[in-house]
């Protein structure tokens, strides 16, 4: 029988994941059914995880608006999903009980070492919603000097601060700051919010990114808005999420299927795709 894994969310028409999981089986020349399973009501994602385990799938991603739903049903935790209070991989135990684990930032760090070295480097993470929060203990862990954290509501990223302190290297300093403060001392420039796709930006000034690697959690087709601004404003480099999205889905797939993928020729494939649509 053809093992079943699924994708939970609302929307999950567009999702590349069924595609991105579909190559890295046949990589081992396997087949496995994906399915992207869209759920009607908030009301429903426990049943219909709980309806999916049942009729023998074995593992399921879960993306927006239901990842911290996901950390809620889970009996076993990862250390990165309970920091992150939100899943995005389950895994389906033979005693009827849930394993969840949240690969976001793993995904963003693989992703980010692909295009650099993060050996030393000083990296600012503007946002302090979910997406920055699942990526900040990857992000310690990673090689890092220094991580300062950003939002429009500076509480937030303080708050987050607090929330990881325990979890610091000795030789990493976290902190901080208000957009308003920052100056450019940053390497790295990672954009977690969503504010790009409804036309904003963040409130930054163009002088804190002149120089730097920055890096957008979202993908398009062409440059991201943030992207443009940051190209026009004298970043060095900018880069999307789409390697992010790939990398996290990688990780999901060893967790559940114990095998390593190669994301490189997903990834060109759906850049390819991205570029024809």
């Amino acid at each position: 029988m053809t093992d079943k894994y699924a994708l939970f969310g609302k929307p999950v028409s567009q999702s590349r994941s069924p595609f991105i999981h579909s190559c890295f089986a046949a990589q081992f020349n396997q087949v496995i059914d994906y399915q992207a399973i869209l759920i009607a009501a908030d009301s429903d994602f426990l049943a219909d995880v709980q309806a999916f385990a049942r009729a023998g799938g074995q593992g399921a991603n879960v993306t927006a608006p239901y990842k911290e739903m996901a950390y809620q049903i889970c009996r076993q935790l990862s250390p990165a999903a309970a920091l992150a209070g939100a899943v995005n991989t389950l895994l389906f135990l033979s005693d009827g009980s849930i394993s969840g684990d949240n690969t976001d930032g793993i995904g963003l760090v693989r992703d980010l070492e692909r295009i650099t070295s993060l050996n030393g480097k000083r990296v600012l993470l503007i946002g302090a919603g979910g997406a920055a929060r699942g990526c900040i203990l990857p992000l310690l862990e990673s090689g890092i000097n220094a991580l300062t954290l950003t939002n429009r509501t500076l509480h937030k990223a303080r708050h987050l601060c607090e929330l990881f302190a325990a979890h610091v290297p000795a030789e990493v300093s976290l902190t901080s700051h208000a957009l308003a403060e920052l100056a450019n001392d940053y390497d790295i420039i990672i954009n977690s919010t969503s504010a790009g796709l409804g036309g904003e930006l963040p409130a930054l000034d163009a002088r804190v990114v002149k120089g730097s690697l920055c890096y957008d959690m979202v993908y398009g087709a062409g440059l991201t808005l943030f992207n443009q601004w940051a190209f026009t404003a004298g970043a060095k480099q900018v880069h999307d999420g789409l390697g992010m999205l790939v990398g996290q889905a990688a990780v999901s797939f060893q967790l559940w299927r114990k095998q390593t993928p190669d994301i490189e020729p997903v990834l060109t494939q759906l850049r390819l795709q991205l570029e024809q649509a």
